[in-house]
């Protein structure tokens, strides 16, 4: 299905559950549905097609590095600038090839109308959990999700992973991905016991991040569309207290909704 198709079909559903609903939906509603999801595609599909001009320029450049260093030509040194030349542009458009790889894997753009009320209902659940609809990212307070130095998820936030992979696992969500990322505040992990298990701030951030995936896994979401990732101390969203003194903003564990590259 193509994602034209698809989120013409999301918007079908939109119109019938509001309706049945008691809801009402009016033409103008209809059609900012319309203009949003289009927004979104119009997005996703820039961004892919920028990937794809980048990637088929890499080959053609490199090609032709290949073919200049093939040649016996008597201007070596003419011949040596411009593959320098070459492999600088190379180099460029590879940043530029990581920089629209970040963009589609670690969010940056709002979601699908549709998926968006979901997940902003989801948020009103739990004191646990801040959604960013600018981004598509949800935040959740490492504090309540596990223990002083654990990995462990704790019970009720156990329930609220399983009502996101609910919601994850809907059509409405289905083209798009997971990327789960454990961040820590800059208190240094003292406890033996803990440092056997997370010798360092990185570990913890990163094993907590799995212990999330984990979790979502049980709940029917498929490992192929999750990934993981550990920041430690290293990304802090509010400034640190001195002397290590940490901040309890800063431990959390972002999950990034970002469409399917797959």
């Amino acid at each position: 299905m193509t994602r034209s198709r698809f989120f013409g079909w999301i918007l079908t559903l939109i119109v019938i559950v509001m309706t049945a609903g008691g809801c009402g939906i009016s033409q103008q509603q209809y059609e900012d549905l319309q203009a949003q999801n289009r927004i979104q595609q119009d997005h996703i599909g820039e961004l892919e097609a920028a990937l794809s001009q980048c990637n088929q320029s890499i080959q053609q450049k490199q090609q032709q590095i290949d073919a200049l260093r093939g040649q016996s030509s008597a201007d070596v040194a003419a011949r040596e600038a411009l593959v320098a030349a070459l492999e600088a542009d190379l180099e460029e458009k590879k940043a530029l090839i990581a920089k629209l790889q970040a963009q589609l894997l670690e969010g940056g753009a709002p979601l699908p109308l549709e998926l968006n009320v979901q997940l902003q209902e989801f948020a009103r659940t739990s004191e646990m959990i801040d959604f960013d609809e600018a981004t598509g990212s949800l935040k959740f307070k490492s504090d309540l999700l596990f223990n002083l130095g654990s990995d462990e998820v704790q019970a009720a936030a156990a329930e609220s992973l399983k009502a996101l992979a609910n919601i994850m696992n809907t059509s409405e969500a289905k083209q798009f991905d997971l990327v789960i990322a454990g961040h820590t505040d800059d208190v240094p992990i003292r406890r033996a016991a803990t440092r056997q298990a997370h010798p360092t701030n990185w570990h913890l951030s990163a094993h907590r991040a799995i212990s999330v995936l984990n979790h979502l896994g049980q709940n029917g979401i498929e490992q192929e569309r999750m990934a993981v990732k550990g920041h430690g101390e290293y990304r802090p969203v509010e400034p640190n207290r001195p002397n290590k003194g940490g901040n309890p903003a800063n431990r959390r564990v972002e999950i990034f909704i970002v469409p399917s590259i797959r």
